[in-house]
């Protein structure tokens, strides 16, 4: 399974290795900087590098990578997904994962990472039970260990680790007891220079925030079951009744957690929630740019947090433009333009921003007309129409807080000119 793990800054420096079996040489990371050389950006380093006598498995967080390093065949995605689980358990900890972050709370890092993982194979990797072996970092607690010589690690093993549920711990108690979910679809898609939808689809989510004193046994059903697809559940929901009856049924680990992911292709997506209309026109020497952006199907909801950006090709220099909503700003080193709109308001007149392109003199204008790249968020909407009928709770006589709430934001969202 895992022999070593490697996390690496965005200046390529290795500023921490964990290893699990015997010691793997920093020098097996040198494949993993040859093929980040190659890749055009960041992201695009490629997840899964052979190396004569390893695998390198790799995924990107946060101007971090994480690199794992297995020395037999094994299931990729098994270890990507772990590692996902690493830097969840760090955000849960640190409320951030960091470089910063990481550096500052090195002890309670690798206690955690020895407990996360057995001789290279998962072992505790759900949030309650690690908090039960490892207590949270906090000032008081770090003065103490610093005076007395003692560590985080608990001497006794969780409760839940003894039990058929082992996500959740037992004597679970709260004053209120409330249960809250947050179903958030994330809008992929592709539209050409026409206003054509070249391609959609939806990525979802159900992040929970459960607090309920006891073993409680909840179930959930949807009005519309049959949108989701390719459905992906947290350990605690049974497969069997989904199958059956497209309920979820499940014992909630106590905390946050995400109940599910689900994928919603372009057959089932109705509409996009916003529309772009680029006009670019580059020529040699000058060139204008004009762009408005506004609301297409979001059932009255607002459009928040609207931040539209493009990268330039290198023969721009600078750019001269007149928002009628929010403010730009070009950076004439990487050639970004990011344009920060803010809300729209349907009742207002649409956001428009329009000006002059100044390019260097004697080089040939671009090829092609950069693409702009749209981030956007929806409060109380799912766009695909998923939504939950009913949320019951058995096996507790108490009636908790229950809610739900629908976000719909940009993922990928690109709009060609």
């Amino acid at each position: 399974m895992i022999s070593s793990l490697f996390i690496i800054n965005a200046s390529g420096d290795i500023f921490m290795e964990k290893h699990w079996k015997s010691v793997i040489s920093r020098s097996v990371c040198d494949y993993f900087f040859e093929a980040q050389e190659k890749a055009s950006s960041n992201e695009d380093v490629p997840a899964v590098i052979a190396t004569p006598h390893h695998y390198l498995i790799s995924i990107y967080h946060k101007q971090l990578y994480f690199v794992a390093v297995v020395q037999t065949e094994v299931s990729p995605l098994f270890v990507i997904e772990f590692l996902h689980r690493i830097i969840n358990t760090f955000e849960d900890y640190f409320s951030d994962c960091t470089e910063t972050s990481i550096k500052e709370n090195y002890v309670v890092v690798y206690e955690l990472l020895e407990e996360m993982l057995d001789n290279g194979f998962p072992l505790a990797t759900e949030s309650n039970i690690l908090k039960e072996l490892i207590k949270p970092p906090n000032i008081l607690r770090t003065a103490v260990n610093m005076v007395t010589g003692s560590s985080n690690v608990s001497d006794t093993l969780p409760t839940g680790q003894l039990s058929n549920v082992p996500w959740r711990r037992s004597g679970v108690k709260y004053t209120n007891n409330e249960a809250y979910f947050d179903v958030i679809e994330e809008v992929d898609c592709i539209i050409d220079k026409m206003g054509s939808t070249v391609f959609a689809e939806i990525q979802g989510y159900v992040d929970s925030s459960v607090k309920l004193s006891g073993m409680p046994d909840l179930t959930m059903s949807f009005v519309n079951h049959r949108l989701l697809d390719d459905v992906s559940f947290h350990p605690c929901v049974r497969y069997k009744r989904w199958e059956s009856e497209r309920v979820l049924s499940f014992v909630p680990p106590d905390g946050n957690f995400r109940l599910l992911s689900y994928h919603i292709g372009a057959s089932n997506l109705t509409a996009i929630p916003v529309y772009v209309r680029p006009n670019i026109t580059i020529r040699e020497g000058s060139g204008k740019f004009e762009l408005s952006i506004g609301p297409k199907q979001t059932m009255g909801k607002l459009v928040e947090d609207v931040v539209v950006t493009s990268d330039f090709p290198k023969q721009v220099l600078n750019m001269s433009l007149t928002p009628n909503q929010g403010t730009y700003s070009f950076d004439p080193v990487n050639k970004t333009l990011r344009w920060e709109v803010g809300k729209i308001n349907p009742q207002k007149q649409i956001p428009t921003i329009k000006g002059t392109i100044s390019l260097q003199s004697g080089m040939p204008p671009p090829e092609a007309n950069p693409a702009i790249n749209v981030q956007f968020k929806i409060q109380q909407l799912a766009i695909s129409g998923v939504k939950v009928n009913r949320l019951d709770m058995y096996g507790e006589k108490y009636k908790p807080f229950k809610g739900v709430k629908y976000i719909t934001k940009a993922g990928k969202f690109q709009v060609r000119t």
